[in-house]
């Protein structure tokens, strides 16, 4: 006898249907065909378990299961329970009529229970996109897929619940959920806050650009000065996650496998901080089964390098790519999976190996243009040149450390950053992709940065004296745009060309030498 169940694969942050043909006739062997990794054919071992400790048989007939389509690589052991129900109904010992009607995955233990699986939101959505009834999923992916509408999601802890839903047993109800009061219901709490951090108010004035205009910044300062605290803090001024940001965001933390049985969508903007032992694979994705990496999993969030100049410089090198086009492309000979990549890069180092040892007590040789050279020996020029914002982190003054002058609490600026991006918003309705000043191509910055003439001097000025390169004026152009938006002026002054200048300290230190 013939049966069919559906299940799905993922590939980059999208799901395939996957039809699960399985046929008992005359013989006495199990075939699974369809291009099934080990993973997918060990499945046997886990299925004929499952099935005895749930009080049926597994047949001792000839049991073919295909995979289809069958020139696509299926991995992973999520197809145990679809197999395991599509053998079932083969061999007559359940009715489920009804089987056809869902897409099912899950992961059988040998005694029937049902583990998690990867990619259970990208699965959902490719179900309602298929016209299925239901999914019947783990319960402990049930929260996740079920923030896709108009589709049911069955929760299942084992295999036995799953038999009874589809006889009519014992009808599970689908788990109830509305995509958008969940969204809207959702607060957003941190204990990180700009108003702990003393002193450094021209560094938060910066990050404030950043935030207002997705830049991308790097700074450079003595151990103890405060960069990895600003930058666990820049979060916190970032505009909330619209509901489109937070589905593409829990898209991607689904397929990787990074979302707790308690979560529905994510709420908050990722903040990831890779050690520097990363690998470039771990780092922009990649592997047999293409996954996505830290700059994925950082999408619509932060991605915080510290101690830029210990990373290996090849591993930083193949970001160059994902910092232009926002997104990666991981190819394999038969399979090319694109993963969205639009992060803040925010990025520490110390100008000296040398710590507290060079530029203490007011020593100058700290920030000695040898010392930069050093620095930024390590780091390549085009991947600087994608940095937008250089910025000196000097270390705070005892004065300023005890000071009880408050400072400006993070909700107080997000509130700037927030109108400041209303503005960008505004700028570019009409421009698919394009949603921040650090986004505009070449077209755009021509439209939308013209400067007058004075500003074009003081521009020219700079740009000879300091030598920056073509894709630096790109840079500060964008800037000038978001420091305007910040004052609210419909036009690019030259203040606002005088302060991004200041934000290429690098470029700066490069040419003095």
């Amino acid at each position: 006898m013939l049966s069919k169940t559906y299940g799905a694969a993922v590939f980059g942050v999208n799901a395939m249907t996957i039809t699960i043909e399985t046929s008992v006739g005359q013989g006495a062997k199990f075939f699974m065909v369809g291009l099934p990794d080990n993973a997918v054919k060990e499945s046997q071992q886990r299925v004929e378990s499952a099935i005895k400790h749930n009080g049926f048989f597994m047949p001792r007939n000839k049991i073919v299961v295909n995979l289809a389509p069958a020139d696509i690589r299926k991995e992973g052991s999520s197809y145990d329970l679809p197999i395991a129900l599509a053998i079932l109904k083969a061999s007559s010992q359940i009715t489920a009529s009804e089987l056809e009607d869902y897409l099912i995955m899950g992961e059988l233990a040998l005694d029937g229970t049902l583990r998690p699986i990867k990619g259970a939101l990208p699965i959902a959505i490719e179900a309602r996109k298929k016209g299925f009834k239901g999914f019947i999923v783990p319960m402990e992916n049930a929260r996740e897929a079920a923030i896709v509408n108009n589709l049911e999601v069955i929760g299942v802890e084992n295999l036995s619940d799953a038999i009874s839903h589809l006889n009519g047993i014992k009808t599970i109800a689908p788990l109830p959920c509305d995509t958008r009061d969940i969204f809207n219901s959702e607060v957003e709490e941190t204990d990180l806050d700009f108003g702990d951090v003393k002193g450094q108010e021209n560094i938060k004035r910066a990050l404030e650009i950043a935030a207002a205009g997705g830049h991308n910044v790097i700074m450079i300062g003595p151990p103890g000065a405060g960069k990895t605290m600003l930058a666990k803090r820049l979060p916190s001024i970032l505009p909330p996650l619209t509901l489109h940001e937070a589905l593409e965001t829990t898209k991607i933390h689904s397929v990787a496998g990074k979302l707790s049985s308690e979560s529905n969508l994510i709420s908050k903007r990722p903040f990831r901080s890779p050690h520097h032992t990363v690998s470039d694979v771990a780092l922009v994705g990649g592997g047999s089964i293409p996954q996505p990496g830290e700059i994925s999993l950082a999408h619509n969030g932060v991605l915080f390098l510290d101690e830029l100049t210990e990373f290996k410089r090849n591993t930083l090198e193949v970001m160059r790519q994902p910092l232009e086009n926002r997104e990666v492309t991981i190819s394999r000979a038969k399979i090319s999976v694109d993963f969205p990549a639009n992060f803040m890069l925010i990025a520490s180092m110390n100008p000296t190996p040398y710590g507290f040892q060079a530029g203490k007590d007011g020593d100058d040789s700290f920030w000695s243009p040898e010392t930069i050279q050093k620095a930024m020996s390590r780091i390549s020029g085009p991947l600087l040149d994608r940095i937008d914002m250089h910025m000196e982190v000097s270390p705070v003054s005892f004065d300023e450390m005890t000071s009880n002058r408050s400072s400006e609490s993070s909700a107080t600026i997000r509130e700037r950053v927030i109108q400041a991006r209303n503005m960008q918003n505004s700028r570019f309705e009409e421009i698919k992709g394009i949603h921040c000043n650090a986004m505009m191509p070449s077209h755009l910055i021509k439209k939308y940065c013209e400067i007058d003439q004075s500003s074009k001097l003081l521009l020219k000025t700079a740009m000879n004296k300091l030598g920056f390169s073509a894709r630096a004026y790109d840079r500060i152009l964008k800037l000038s745009r978001t420091i305007a938006d910040l004052s609210g002026s419909e036009s690019i002054k030259m203040e606002h060309i005088a302060e991004a200048v200041q934000y290429r300290t690098l470029d700066r230190e490069s040419a003095n030498i």
